[in-house]
């Protein structure tokens, strides 16, 4: 009796001491793992674009919203220029609102109740915005809207009844148009508020809206890479690779030339001249396309690629008044794809830099660090005369462009001013 007692004694000890053990050590709890969830992950105001093929019901209503919000934005363009003229007096679109709402009232203006209130009240604000961004100096003033651009109408969904009029990947339903046949590529994660229509030039009509998105970062890697940014090459990396350059608007020369000739020929404005018009805006539309493309694949190579990205910062408005090289540099998308970097590296949790655009870094050997006095851009291929090592132009301007984000000085000519940091890449 007394060795069972004693067994007894020592297994509830033992049992205490568990339980004790197992109170006090630490567990992950709901904060915490929410706390590194927030830390880890990203949330973002991604943008969707789906293509959708309306009917012939749906063709004449869009026709009609579109015509109403054209004739919204220009007589609103025209009272505000009248008002500012001979009144000396600044009008906003909450002003000629409640305008619009008097000569809805009236018997020769009762056709705007055809179109949906909501889609004039966004052209109202779209003005808004558009005079902020003109006195502000970022942008012209604004301009009328003509019928032969591209339209755009935007809805507002009532999050109070948007579960029978969005479903991600099934079902997409707006006011006056109803069910929209959509070709959806993705589905988005999120509820959108605000859905706009587009009929670009060449006829074809898309939905695009913005939904709010949580997305994990990639696979963390300690690797970085410099970007030389050119022509011959699009892109040359410090690790020797070359995406090359596709040339797009090179491509479609030839069926550029021949469609716009055809234009020329018709007379403006007629049946046939309108046809042509839209077989060149196909043209143009496909090269567009294919570059954006292109330029989308390349940027997510990149950003999969490594951890830490550098890469130059160019003039693009001032390289592009050189008119001998105006037209391959706009062909390449340079301003498009630092972009498109940009918010990809934020995206999926990888560090972008920029370095000086000043820094010389085609000249400068990047093992020794000798900066030569002149270097032609006709010279793809040179050999350091200090340390004799043979260069590639592009490659060894990453190579620069890499040491300089990474800890390099800019500032140093000297030998051995330009040294490659012990440290790992920020990622």
């Amino acid at each position: 009796m007394l060795a069972a007692g004693k067994i007894r004694g020592k297994i509830s000890a033992a049992r205490g001491c568990l339980q004790h053990h197992l109170a006090t050590c630490h567990r992950p709890n709901e904060k915490s793992i929410e706390a590194m969830t927030e830390h880890d992950s990203t949330t973002v105001q991604r943008s969707y674009t789906f293509r959708f093929y309306p009917t012939s019901v749906q063709r004449q209503q869009l026709a009609m919203e579109f015509g109403h919000a054209r004739w919204v934005w220009n007589t609103c363009l025209t009272w505000r220029g009248r008002q500012y003229r001979v009144h000396d007096k600044r009008v906003t679109g909450v002003d000629f609102s409640r305008q619009l709402t008097f000569l809805k009232g009236l018997g020769p203006y009762a056709w705007l109740k055809e179109a949906s209130a909501t889609c004039l009240i966004q052209k109202l604000r779209d003005q808004d915005t558009a005079f902020r961004h003109f006195f502000a100096g970022r942008a012209k003033y604004p301009r009328f809207k003509k019928r032969t651009h591209t339209q755009s109408i935007r809805y507002q969904l009532d999050q109070r009844q948007v579960a029978g009029m969005y479903r991600a990947g099934e079902f997409l339903k707006l006011p006056k148009l109803g069910a929209l046949k959509l070709k959806w590529s993705r589905k988005p994660q999120g509820i959108p508020k605000m859905v706009t229509v587009t009929q670009d030039c060449v006829g074809r009509y898309c939905v695009s809206f913005m939904c709010e998105e949580t997305l994990q970062p990639l696979p963390r890697k300690p690797n970085g890479i410099g970007v030389d940014l050119g022509v011959c090459d699009v892109v040359v990396t410090s690790e020797g690779w070359k995406s090359g350059n596709p040339r797009h608007l090179r491509t479609h020369t030839r069926q550029l030339r021949k469609t716009q000739r055809r234009l020329s020929r018709k007379r403006k404005s007629s049946v046939r001249w309108h046809r042509q018009r839209i077989r060149v805006a196909k043209a143009h539309a496909r090269v567009s396309n294919t570059r954006q493309d292109w330029l989308h694949k390349l940027t997510t190579a990149l950003i999969r690629q490594a951890g830490f990205i550098a890469m130059e910062t160019l003039n693009v408005r001032g390289m592009m008044a050189n008119r001998r090289l105006s037209k391959a540099l706009g062909d390449v998308g340079m301003h498009e794809l630092k972009r498109q970097m940009e918010y990809k590296a934020k995206w999926y949790g990888r560090e972008f830099r920029q370095v000086d655009r000043w820094a010389p870094t085609s000249k400068t050997c990047s093992v020794c660090g000798a900066v030569q006095k002149a270097m032609p851009l006709k010279v793809r291929e040179w050999t350091c005369p200090d340390c004799q090592t043979a260069h590639d132009r592009d490659i060894n301007a990453a190579r620069n462009i890499l040491i300089l984000a990474t800890g390099g000085r800019p500032g140093s000519h000297a030998r051995g001013g330009v040294y490659q940091p012990a440290a790992a890449y920020g990622c």
